[in-house]
């Protein structure tokens, strides 16, 4: 594991070095030792995308050539959508001393950053909406420190036209956010430019924590005819309590990406959280290997949307899918995961 070394230690560090090139570990073709890390993942909630951000960061390592199990150790944590306890993971990491931090969404990508900041390890992002909001890059896309990453950015009105095709009638969209999490409130910010645009009326309701989602998606479902899902982390991990009581009143629900629309989302103009976290794996592989600071690499992000629907909820909910949307779909689902 690639660690700094007090000046005391040195000598024996260097020993265990020497030793260690004749033992198992692999070489390059030039004969050095092949350097081996240590990763702390920390995720902030369980769900879908995050889970499939995760994957594929670890298979963009791998496609670089840093494996885990070979030259790569992976310590991984959940923060099971708190703060506090995203806080705390953060700090462990760096008390640990490990050679990079993978943050997995907006609030573990702040928490990690703010630990990091003056320990030299660097912060790898992925699934941070706004990093210009969370104030981990400047408007220019320029990292705040040894930090950088990717964005899932909502492709809002893609999102709005396809619901306006889907719901010819609809007048009213809800969406439940967090209003702690700077991503959740950057989107509602673009959802509140847009609406008027394709003749919806957005109706907003905050929460602070998991404990409110029971109580606010009645109130909300009693005043919408469409519920858009954000990239909100606490609302997406009781995605299946707001689906449930969402198909107690026959209201459709868009969500934003290709898990929550297995699970029974009516629809999504979405990314592939796959992709986006094998795009952040190999982001990360530059820094790891020395190739690039994190400092020195603009946050990136897919501008592509693809269309993903479940024909089963549709069917559900007595809706039928455009004909010009259904032959554009990326993926379509014919029954519901539980």
């Amino acid at each position: 594991m690639k660690k700094k070394v007090t000046a005391g230690l040195l000598t024996a560090a260097m020993t265990a070095v020497l030793l260690s090139g004749c033992g198992d570990s692999s070489k390059s073709s030039g004969g050095s030792q092949e350097e081996s890390y240590t990763i702390g993942i920390e995720q902030f909630a369980e769900h879908g995308s995050l889970d499939n951000c995760r994957e594929g960061f670890l298979k963009g390592l791998e496609e670089e050539g840093i494996k885990e199990g070979d030259n790569l150790t992976v310590e991984y944590k959940n923060a099971a959508a708190d703060m506090g306890t995203a806080g705390q993971i953060s700090d462990s990491f760096v008390s640990d001393k490990v050679d990079m931090i993978c943050a997995i969404a907006t609030p573990t990508a702040q928490s990690a950053y703010n630990a990091a900041m003056d320990s030299g390890i660097p912060v790898i992002y992925t699934a941070v909406t706004d990093p210009v909001a969370a104030e981990l890059a400047d408007e220019e896309g320029t990292p705040a420190g040894e930090v950088t990453g990717t964005s899932d950015k909502l492709p809002v009105e893609e999102q709005l036209k396809m619901i306006r095709e889907m719901l010819p009638d609809a007048k009213k969209i809800g969406i439940m956010y967090t209003t702690s999490e700077a991503n959740s409130v950057s989107a509602i910010a673009e959802y509140k430019e847009l609406v008027d645009k394709y003749d919806f009326e957005l109706v907003e309701k905050g929460i602070t924590a998991t404990a409110d989602v029971s109580l606010a998606a009645d109130d909300l479902l009693s005043q919408v005819d469409c519920i858009t899902n954000l990239t909100d982390n606490t609302v997406v991990a009781s995605l299946p309590t707001i689906l449930e009581k969402a198909n107690d009143k026959k209201i459709p629900v868009f969500g934003s990406e290709i898990e929550q629309v297995k699970i029974g989302c009516l629809a999504a103009e979405g990314i592939d959280y796959i992709a986006l976290g094998r795009q952040t794996g190999k982001m990360a592989a530059k820094v790891l290997k020395g190739e690039e600071k994190a400092s020195e690499m603009k946050f990136e992000l897919i501008t592509e949307p693809g269309f993903y629907v479940n024909t089963k909820v549709a069917e559900n909910l007595g809706i039928s899918v455009p004909e010009t949307l259904s032959a554009d779909a990326v993926e379509s689902f014919d029954e519901i995961t539980e």
